[in-house]
């Protein structure tokens, strides 16, 4: 295959190996590092150039699509291997020969092509020969199996640990256990990105934090010290995660590149992201144009590019950066995006800014200490928050019986109906709290003790009959709201009698309240237990006329 020549001219032999579910592409040059690789789920592209400057190209279409997300490639000094994903898993591409007849899909050197259907002498020297090609390339653990390329590691530590999370609102403490593993593909949280979601060996890991140069695993359930364990990686997450991060990489550096706004700070949040900008104000124009040439960026399928340099490098210097942690050990990791900006970062990216599809800026909101919230979208989220705005606008036109164009009078004309109808009630249940007290007086001399529920009243509501009523010896319990949930209670009747039940009456019904000249009302939570308070009070008036 001619993708590049090597410096004498020659041109560059490739190995191809279809693989059940992966396709490997050895690719020998001269020199590897000189070498770029771009690939998509269509297509890769190598690049370089020769000894005299001039950049040599091969721009190679897959016979099937591949999951280039789930793809990489390793270098040793003159080879470069491409693991590409099937889409379609065991589905065997087509054995390639030198007849006119055979798809044309690929320029291969037929002198080096191997693949899965052969003799077995074959497929073990193939097994053999990437072996030890992985093992040099890597440090860490066997080569992978050949027919996947799971990733697996072995467990260096484990030791009892607690998690605090929240669910629901109400905070719990999960015993559980960090674990350290040899290598890690689950991201700790840190740079502003949270931290990702897995599996080890089918266990969830449910929080990944960085402790130094080892990432802590908590799960629930012990790992061996020692022992091999296979991690899977929820990749949902973390291309979510990819898109967010990358996308506040490209949004904050358009921002400085347009109008000088520094990006201080930024949050990716469960469903929408945030960037602090050093700046009093953004207008809606700034906001429009930055949003625009951000999708055109986009559009331009940048690169974005990840280099490792030693801490004391000179280039280091020139990137844009608010320092390093101070237990940070090893090289420095600085994020590219090709012409537009380069920043010192630990999270991770997708590797071109096409893979943001858009960028969607959803206004401003006023920040802490004189500067300005930019709320953003990116990738997947634009199109979920547009299928949910499309669900809730379709849900409106059935229920207002107009178009979306007209959904905002619809609902400022039934708003103003309600509040004539709220009026009208309020009236209404004031006329009938006043015939409701002059119903209860009659029978203030048989009944020591009166009793009213109403589900539909209000505090007005209870303090109308209570003054209506007037001061005396009966007492009063009243209380309005959800019969079995929670409500607003109130008690009237002899001050020293209230002083005393109130609080108790509060208690039984879970709730709150606040005593003052013979009245005691409140909030309460659980109004299905009025009955033990009605109790309380015939046994409290009881009591009291035994002692007279």
């Amino acid at each position: 295959m001619h993708a590049c020549r090597s410096n004498y001219g020659q041109p560059a032999k490739t190995l191809w190996y279809d693989r059940p579910r992966w396709i490997f592409l050895e690719f020998c040059v001269e020199d590897s590092s000189d070498v770029k690789v771009d690939l998509d789920d269509y297509k890769v592209v190598f690049s370089c150039k020769n000894a005299d400057g001039v950049e040599l190209y091969n721009e190679i279409t897959f016979y099937a699509r591949v999951n280039s997300k789930d793809s990489q490639n390793k270098r040793s000094g003159r080879s470069i291997t491409l693991f590409a994903r099937k889409w379609k898993e065991k589905v065997a591409w087509p054995r390639l020969t030198k007849e006119d007849f055979k798809p044309a899909w690929l320029s291969v050197d037929f002198d080096n092509w191997r693949d899965w259907e052969g003799d077995e002498e074959v497929e073990a020297a193939m097994v053999e020969h990437y072996a030890e090609l992985m093992q040099k390339v890597t440090k860490k653990g066997p080569p992978p199996a050949m027919d996947d390329l799971d990733f697996t590691t072995q467990v260096v530590s484990c030791c009892p640990a607690k998690l605090s999370t929240e669910n629901g609102g109400k905070k719990e403490t999960l015993q559980g256990f960090h674990v350290i593993l040899e290598d890690t593909i689950l991201f700790p949280e840190g740079g502003g990105q949270p931290d990702d979601r897995g599996l080890i060996n089918d266990i969830p890991v449910l929080r990944v934090t960085r402790q130094g140069p080892d990432a802590l695993h908590f799960v629930q359930t012990p790992l061996e010290p020692g022992s091999e364990v296979q991690l899977v990686l929820d990749w949902d997450r973390r291309f979510d995660h990819m898109q967010q991060h990358s996308g506040q990489h490209l949004i904050t550096a358009i921002a400085d590149l347009m109008f000088g706004f520094k990006t201080t700070s930024w949050e990716l949040g469960r469903q929408r992201s945030t960037i602090e900008l050093d700046t009093p104000s953004m207008t809606a124009d700034q906001v429009a144009a930055l949003e625009q040439s951000v999708n055109d960026r986009i559009r331009a399928r940048i690169p974005v590019v990840v280099r490792e340099l030693a801490v004391g490098d000179p280039e280091v210097e020139l990137v844009r950066s608010r320092g390093l942690p101070d237990d940070h050990t090893g090289p420095v990791r600085i994020i590219s995006i090709e012409g537009v900006d380069a920043n010192m970062c630990c999270g991770t990216h997708i590797s071109n800014l096409c893979d943001l599809q858009m960028v969607k800026l959803l206004g401003t909101e006023k920040g802490k200490k004189n500067k300005t919230n930019l709320v953003f979208l990116a990738g997947n989220r634009v199109l979920k928050t547009l299928e949910r705005s499309h669900a809730t606008e379709k849900s409106f036109t059935s229920l207002l019986k107009t178009g979306p164009e007209e959904h905002v009078e619809a609902v400022k004309r039934l708003q103003n109906s309600l509040k004539l109808l709220q009026k009208s009630n309020l009236n209404l249940l004031r006329d009938l709290a006043v015939l409701t007290a002059q119903s209860l007086k009659n029978n203030l001399d048989q009944e020591p003790v009166l009793v009213l529920h109403r589900k539909d009243g209000d505090s007005e509501f209870m303090n109308i009959i209570a003054n209506e009523i007037g001061a005396g010896e009966t007492l009063l319990f009243l209380s309005v709201g959800d019969e079995k949930a929670a409500g607003l209670f109130l008690l009237a009747g002899p001050p020293e009698a209230v002083e005393k039940l109130g609080p108790r009456v509060a208690e039984l019904l879970e709730g709150k309240g606040a005593g003052k000249r013979g009245r005691y009302q409140g909030k309460a939570t659980r109004m299905s237990r009025r009955p033990e308070v009605e109790a309380l009070l015939r046994t409290f008036v009881s009591e009291r006329s035994a002692e007279q």
